[in-house]
């Protein structure tokens, strides 16, 4: 094709897109990359918000959590459901429980995030975990005309300074059902010079809205029409209130709620603030953690590069043990070292404060 050729088919395209009105959706992900990258948790004095979890058997039981539910009226849990697909929501959490095998569920899942627009970084079913890479929500550049005549032609020079990843955990409860769990991580590009000529990317805060986005979506996917999962996902609950506290001198997290709850909202706090679970050990209320600390403004150069690229260079990661302690309706979330002893560090009270202004 020359060059007129050419010049005339972009005017063609130029007077196509100002002649009708585009709309997109809130959200279109395309991922960054085309392999799995390295995740390094960002500094959590960054983050504000949620989660994680494994595949154990008997993990949580629906009638004691019912049970719990009842006994403690001071933390209700919203619960709304079409057909074998229902959804909780404890404040700014939510979750799907579905009445089918993990096992069944695991390729639709994986299936609903790739027709997303996302490259999975982890795929482990034996784990019930699956993540996804790096991602930009394209829906967030405006959609001018000439934008829009000029976004295949152009696209990489389009950039919204935000990346997006997501981790999904499915976990069977003692009915039978799985319990499905999404949690949003964010990254944003910031100028670290007056003149805007370099920029760094820094952690942002979680989403709890995203997350009930892509929630809502897999409602549909698994069987729930557009409107029915709109009402699911709009239906709101009485937040339950978190508050850092000091147990013995050593800062912990007091949670108005009994073990069942509190072991399924710490795991989700842990996942959005970025921390790697290494193992879980539910009998003893027990996370096992790896948290790597960068610098407190996150200015190292490539930090985002590091990111994907899989950099083993700056902080070697710190393991921690994060402990659930309930009596009856109330529990204390605690920081422990990797020997299981009482944490009193600075680490340590940041983690604590993070959970509760998370978990809140």
């Amino acid at each position: 094709m020359n060059f007129t050729s050419k010049a005339a088919l972009i005017g063609i395209t130029l007077a196509l897109g100002a002649c009708g009105s585009l709309e997109s959706d809130k959200v279109d992900y395309r991922s960054t990359g085309k392999a799995p990258s390295l995740d390094i948790p960002p500094d959590l004095t960054q983050l504000s918000k949620d989660t994680r979890y494994t595949v154990v058997d008997g993990a949580i039981s629906a009638s004691g959590y019912q049970a719990n539910q009842a006994a403690n009226n001071k933390v209700p849990v919203a619960t709304l459901s079409v057909g074998d697909v229902r959804i909780e929501r404890a404040g700014n959490q939510r979750w799907l429980v579905v009445n089918r095998p993990a096992d069944k569920l695991w390729e639709p899942v994986k299936d609903f995030w790739q027709e997303n627009g996302f490259l999975l970084a982890m795929d482990q079913s034996n784990l019930g975990i699956m993540e996804t890479d790096w991602a930009e929500n394209r829906a967030k550049i405006p959609q001018d005309a000439i934008r829009a005549a000029l976004g295949k032609l152009l696209d990489s020079l389009y950039s919204t300074g935000e990346r997006d990843k997501f981790r999904t955990r499915l976990e069977r409860d003692a009915n039978g059902n799985t319990e499905i769990f999404i949690s949003h991580r964010g990254m944003v590009e910031v100028y670290t010079t007056t003149g805007e000529k370099q920029t760094v990317w820094q952690p942002r805060a979680a989403d709890p809205e995203l997350e009930a986005e892509f929630l809502r979506r897999l409602m549909v996917k698994l069987g729930v029409s557009q409107e029915q999962s709109k009402a699911l996902v709009t239906a709101s609950a009485p937040k339950a209130i978190a508050a850092v506290t000091t147990v013995n001198g050593q800062p912990a997290v007091k949670l108005e709620e009994g073990f069942d709850r509190a072991w399924r909202r710490v795991g989700l706090a842990l996942d959005r603030t970025g921390f790697t679970v290494e193992d879980r050990d539910r009998k003893q209320g027990i996370y096992f953690v790896r948290y790597v600390s960068t610098t407190s403004e996150n200015s190292e150069p490539g930090f985002f590069s590091k990111l994907f690229s899989g950099s083993s260079k700056g902080t070697e990661p710190t393991k921690y043990q994060i402990a659930v302690r309930s009596t009856g309706d109330s529990s204390n979330v605690l920081v422990l070292n990797t020997n299981g002893q009482a944490e009193t560090s600075a680490i340590a009270q940041r983690i604590v404060k993070v959970l509760a202004d998370d978990i809140k």
